[in-house]
C-alpha cells in the first residue's frame, strides 16, 4: 500500500508493508510553528482546534511540542466539534489572551466560518493551520476573512522548479485552465515513485516492490525530493502558504 495523502503518523506504523509518499503531520505541525517564530518573530499563541478529528487533534499536539520546545507559549486552548457552525465564544475567550496567532488544524469547512467570525470580532492577527485548509471552499466560505492568513501544504503552484512548473502546465491543459490542489500533485508523485520501485525491482512481486519502495532515496518528485525513511515516510519538503487577494502565495519552504 502507498497512499499519497495520509499524514498521520500511526497510518505505517500498521506494518511494513504501507508506504506514504506525503510527509507526516509531526513534521507539519512543527513546520508551522517554526515559521511563525523564527519568520514572523511571533511568541505568544492561541490554538482552536476539533476534539473530535485525530488529525486535528495531532497537529495540535505537535505544534504545541514545538512552540514550547523553541520557548514560546500557548495561553489559549479550545475546541470545537466537527459540524459546528458558531464559534464565537471561544473565539471570544481567545481575543481576551491577545496572542500573536491563531493555530488552527482543521479542515476547510470549519476553517472558513472561523476566520470570518474571527473577523466579526475585530480579531486581525493571522490564523495559521495545515494541509486541511487546501480547497477552493476555504476561500468561497471564509471570502475576504482568510487574507492575511498562513497553512503548510504540500507543493505551491508558484514554486520555481522546473517539475512544478512542468506539471502545472500540463494539468491545466488537460483540465481546461483549472490549477492542480495538493491532492492533484500527490497522486501524481506516487505512482511515479511506484512505477520507479516497479522498474528498479525489476519485478511485479510484492516484497520486491516493497523492497525497492523501502530503498527510495532523492526520487525527483514534483513535490521536492523524496527519500524514505525506516518507518517508510517520505522525507521531503513542506511549503508555507499566505493568503492575500483571495489567492495563495508561496513564502517558503522548510526542509527535513
Amino acid at each position: 500500500m502507498l497512499t499519497p495523502a495520509s499524514t498521520n503518523p500511526k497510518v505505517t506504523q500498521v506494518g511494513n508493508y504501507i508506504f506514504r509518499s506525503c510527509f507526516i503531520d509531526p513534521f507539519q505541525g512543527s513546520a508551522m510553528a517554526n515559521y511563525a517564530m523564527n519568520k514572523l518573530s511571533m511568541k505568544k499563541f492561541a490554538i482552536l482546534y476539533d476534539v473530535r478529528n485525530d488529525y486535528s487533534v495531532g497537529l495540535r499536539q505537535f505544534f504545541t511540542e514545538t512552540v514550547k520546545k523553541n520557548g514560546g507559549e500557548i495561553i489559549a486552548d479550545e475546541s470545537y466539534g466537527e459540524g459546528d457552525i458558531d464559534f464565537k465564544a471561544q473565539l471570544t475567550k481567545i481575543r481576551g489572551t491577545n496572542p500573536d496567532a491563531i493555530y488552527l488544524p482543521g479542515y476547510y469547512t470549519e476553517v472558513g466560518l472561523i476566520c470570518r467570525q474571527a473577523r466579526e470580532l475585530n480579531i486581525s492577527i493571522p490564523l495559521m493551520g495545515g494541509d486541511g485548509w487546501d480547497s477552493d471552499k476555504t476561500f468561497e466560505i471564509g471570502r475576504d476573512a482568510v487574507n492575511g492568513c498562513f497553512f503548510t501544504n504540500h507543493y505551491s503552484p508558484d514554486e520555481d522548479r522546473p517539475q512544478v512548473k512542468e506539471f502545472v502546465a500540463a494539468y491545466k491543459q488537460k483540465y481546461n485552465g483549472k490549477t492542480p490542489d495538493a491532492m492533484a500533485i500527490l497522486g501524481y508523485d506516487a505512482m511515479h515513485l511506484l512505477a520507479d520501485a516497479i522498474t528498479r525491482a525489476g519485478d511485479t512481486k510484492g516484497k520486491a516492490i516493497r523492497d525497492a519502495l523501502a530503498a527510495t532515496k532523492d526520487f525527483p518528485g514534483a513535490t521536492g525530493s523524496i527519500t524514505m525513511d525506516a518507518d517508510r515516510n517520505a522525507k521531503k519538503p513542506i511549503v508555507i502558504l499566505k493568503i492575500e487577494d483571495g489567492k495563495t502565495h508561496f513564502v517558503g519552504s522548510v526542509q527535513p
